[in-house]
């Protein structure tokens, strides 16, 4: 087994100290611009905005010494941001009319006698961001590397660090090299070294990492080898002009060998995985290379390195020596193989992990407050302007690019494509609405289903037979009871005929037993419908729908066998048509992101006289996407003319026209599968709804019954008592003339029932015991129909609707009668408005308020206007 390389023990890195600067009073020329060119109050309104700055500037001043790393990021990043809002409103220039007396003096980080004056804004925003990322170079060393959580923390700090080193190369490096002196530590060139700097050793705590955990040789040598790269990248900068002579040699000669280093320590693991592959001739050569790699960089390296960089070259090349010395004698002995020259062989592979932190979010100062209501009304005026030259490109080449994607949907649309493809394919499409259509019946049950509601219909329809029995016999008992004691007692037997109380309330059962004789026929006549239609609907069982649909064959004899080629030449021009359609969303969202970044009020308020050399200028960043929309219809065009020519030979071909008329007439077969099934849905619906409100009424009749019949045993054994009275010659005096009364003391006054005939001679009746609510739905258990042990879907929540009116000469039962209801109104009378035809007690209807409610008295199911299916 190879020895352990030793660079993990390496545990050199660098950071990069901070800029210093000069003091420089910002309060008092900004505060003096604002009251020259706006107003005293507009300099009072600002004060705050203002003493904020120049504590920030003063604190900055100050250095980092005084405070935690951490702290130090916050404040410059808050600075930087206060920065760009200066900019954008104060122009800070050497010109009269501008922010003149404020100069910026930052020193060269690395040459400290080194500095820069300029009236710029943006050497202070350059210094700024150096900082930044010097201050997260700081962090990132300052971490405990020696456990896992460390070694991420300093990584994601070196990714900072260069993330901040990139936002300043790509945004101000070159604007604050225009001014009149400059540092080279915030240049191009120096500030893209340290990024590369940065990254590698960002790299490299994820490489020990790597070694921490125990990774494949394999996985640690493609991270070793990016981890060198990227430090020889750095070196490149640093060994060139203008960076050679800028940096001191301990910097070159550590950058140097840590390249060497974790170069050779790739070609170390790399040889490790090698040799468990038993390819001794390779392993030979890369451990040749790295050898090779650690010598050189040790003979060419300056002078300075730190000793514990240099202990860890010498291990890993002392370690690299002692695998070749073994492998070389393996081959010698057993293999015997050829070793290659090191030109011969491929690079090392690479794994990048890192990579710079974007900086554009946390550096934004779009949200920033300060000095938010100081814009010039001229810069005002001219953005405004400007913004309505932008709106009006961005309008125009909008509506070009969505003109273009409708023609390009349209004439597609006329083709019948790509639908004509896909049914080739066997995917046939079906057109959305009706597919969705479909789905909403299937989801439902689809007409499989329809059977179980039709026995829905018969156990309710038979619920509501039983109920109406059991109450008539209800009735026809207490009405025989009665009859018994007249014929007993003659004329001493005073109390009314049942017959004569019970009148109205037989006519109520009468007119129920007839709705439900009608709903049994609308029953019948669905039932038919079903299976006389159940071959109609059997296309929407299908599952996908779509298998229910013709294909597009291909022809039964070829010719030249060129339907191949034709169809896969559509394809590929349909696949070009629908990159031109990305193609065009993509410079829609590019027009939408340039106007969104597109702020040029910092250069019109820094811009004196007239702008319209600036807005010309400015608009023409639009030019190159306008262009590119351009090109892009005129290639979409021409794509669609080609499409044309190539979709009319597929038509001639595959006989399009033919499947085309075979596919309308399934698109026929299921609408009209969903419109009867549908119209067949709707009834039983109406039919569920009919039998739950009937059975309501029912049930409400049938507790009246209860009541009715109590009430006349209550009074039949007062009377008993009575007429055994008189027969023994114990009645009293009063009730010679009177027939019989009930004593206000003897009993309480019985409970009030629903129907007003109670009330008859009842003011002193005795009371009565609770009687509780019959249920709404107790279907019978029967051996062969399972029970309902669910609440049924068709309950009612509401008072039901008001059923359909018919014309009066053909309607089975006449309208109710709406009569004013007495104190004390006869026995048997409804004690509300009365069932309207199939209806009980519906309230009067509201237009738009509830549907068409089922079951009309003419009819049961929907009128002729409405469905002529279910017609008498």
């Amino acid at each position: 087994m190879a020895a352990p390389s030793s660079t993990t023990t390496s545990n050199i890195m660098l950071a990069i100290f901070e800029k210093k600067t000069n003091s420089v009073d910002l309060y008092r020329p900004l505060r003096n611009f604002v009251v020259v060119n706006y107003s005293e109050r507009e300099a009072q309104n600002l004060e705050d905005d203002l003493q904020t700055l120049k504590q920030l500037r003063s604190e900055v001043e100050r250095g980092g010494a005084a405070d935690s790393p951490a702290a130090r990021r916050d404040l410059l990043q808050s600075y930087y941001r206060a920065l760009c809002v200066v900019e954008s409103r104060f122009p800070i220039s050497p010109d009269k009319d501008h922010v003149n007396a404020v100069s910026f003096t930052w020193f060269d980080a690395f040459k400290n006698k080194q500095k820069a004056s300029q009236q710029s804004i943006y050497l202070e925003k350059a210094a700024v961001l150096f900082n930044l990322g010097a201050v997260h170079s700081q962090i990132g060393l300052n971490y405990d590397r020696s456990a896992v959580e460390g070694r991420k923390q300093a990584s994601h700090s070196f990714m900072a660090a260069a993330g901040a080193f990139a936002f300043l190369r790509d945004n101000v490096a070159m604007k604050a090299a225009v001014g009149s002196s400059t540092t080279l530590d915030i240049s191009v060139d120096c500030v893209g070294m340290l990024e590369r700097l940065m990254l590698a050793q960002a790299q490299e705590c994820v490489y020990e990492n790597t070694i921490a955990k125990g990774s494949s040789p394999g996985v640690c040598a493609k991270i070793s080898r990016q981890v060198g790269l990227f430090y020889e990248e750095a070196l490149a900068a640093l060994t060139v002009s203008p960076l050679s002579h800028h940096f001191d040699k301990a910097w070159i000669s550590h950058v140097q060998l840590k390249a060497a280093m974790f170069h050779g320590e790739a070609c170390y693991r790399y040889s490790l995985e090698l040799h468990g592959k038993e390819e001794i001739a390779e392993e030979i050569a890369r451990i040749k290379i790295g050898v090779n790699v650690l010598a050189e960089a040790k003979k060419t390296a300056p002078k300075g390195a730190a000793p514990q960089l240099l202990d860890a070259v010498n291990k890993l090349e002392a370690n690299l020596k002692s695998n070749l010395e073994r492998a070389v004698k393996e081959n010698d002995r057993v293999y015997l193989m050829r070793v290659p020259p090191a030109s011969s062989l491929p690079p090392l592979p690479t794994f990048s992990m890192v990579k710079p932190m974007a900086m554009n979010e946390i550096l934004d100062a779009s949200r920033e407050k300060m000095f938010a209501s100081l814009v010039p009304d001229s810069s005002a005026k001219s953005l405004s302007r400007y913004t309505e030259m932008v709106d009006d490109i961005i309008r125009t080449q909008a509506e070009k690019l969505q003109q273009g994607s409708e023609l390009a949907r349209v004439r597609l649309k006329e083709m019948d494509l790509p639908d004509s493809i896909l049914a080739l394919e066997g995917n046939t499409p079906l057109p959305t609405a009706l597919k969705e259509d479909v789905e909403a019946v299937q989801i439902c049950g689809g007409p499989a289903a329809l059977e179980a509601e039709l026995q829905q219909l018969k156990d309710l329809s038979r619920v509501n037979h039983e109920l109406l029995v059991q109450t008539e016999e209800q009735l026809q008992k207490e009405a025989t009871e009665d009859a018994q004691f007249r014929n007993q007692f003659g004329t001493r037997w005073t109390r009314p005929q049942s017959s004569t109380l019970t009148k109205n309330l037989h006519d109520r059962l009468n007119r129920f037993a007839g709705n439900l004789k009608q709903a049994a026929e609308s029953d019948a006549r669905i039932e038919r419908s079903v299976r006389e239609h159940s071959a109609l609907m059997s296309i929407l069982d299908s599952r996908p729908i779509e298998s229910a649909l013709p294909s597009l064959s291909r022809p039964i004899m070829s010719l030249d066998a060129s339907e191949d080629a034709i169809v896969g030449g559509l394809k590929q021009s349909l696949r070009q048509l629908e990159t031109l359609g990305a193609q065009r969303a993509g410079l829609e969202d590019m027009l939408k992101e340039m106007k969104r970044k597109d702020d040029i009020l910092p250069k019109v308020m820094a811009t004196t006289g007239s702008h319209e050399d600036l807005f010309r200028k400015e608009i023409s960043k639009y030019d190159h996407i306008c262009e590119e929309i351009a090109k892009n219809l005129e290639a979409q065009e021409q794509l669609l003319m080609h499409i044309q020519a190539q979709n009319d030979e597929f038509a001639a071909i595959f006989n399009l026209e033919d499947y085309k008329a075979s596919r309308e007439k399934s698109y026929k077969q299921i609408e009209a599968a969903i419109a009867k099934y549908q119209e067949i849905k709707d009834n039983i619906n109406e039919g569920l709804k009919f039998y739950v409100t009937l059975q309501d009424a029912i049930t409400l009749v049938k507790q009246q019954c209860n009541d009715f019949v109590m009430t006349r045993n209550m009074q039949c054994r007062d009377m008993i008592d009575d007429v055994q009275r008189q027969v023994a010659g114990l009645s009293f005096k009063d009730s010679k003339n009177t027939g019989y009364s009930f004593s206000p003391v003897s009993r309480p006054h019985p409970p009030q029932t629903s129907n007003p005939q109670q009330h008859l001679d009842a003011g002193n009746m005795p009371n009565t015991p609770s009687y509780s609510q019959m249920p709404t739905y107790q279907p019978p258990q029967h051996p062969t129909t399972p029970a309902y042990v669910q609440t049924p879907p068709y309950g009612y929540s509401q008072p039901p609707p008001q059923s359909y009116h018919a014309p009066v000469s053909n309607h089975p039962y006449p309208p109710p009668q709406h009569q004013q209801h007495t104190a004390s109104p006869e026995y048997g009378q409804p004690p509300y408005g009365g069932w309207q035809g199939p209806y009980y007690n519906a309230p009067p209807q509201q237009t738009g308020s509830m549907p068409r409610p089922p079951y009309p008295g003419q009819s049961p199911y929907p009128p002729p206007h409405q469905s002529g299916y279910y017609r008498q």
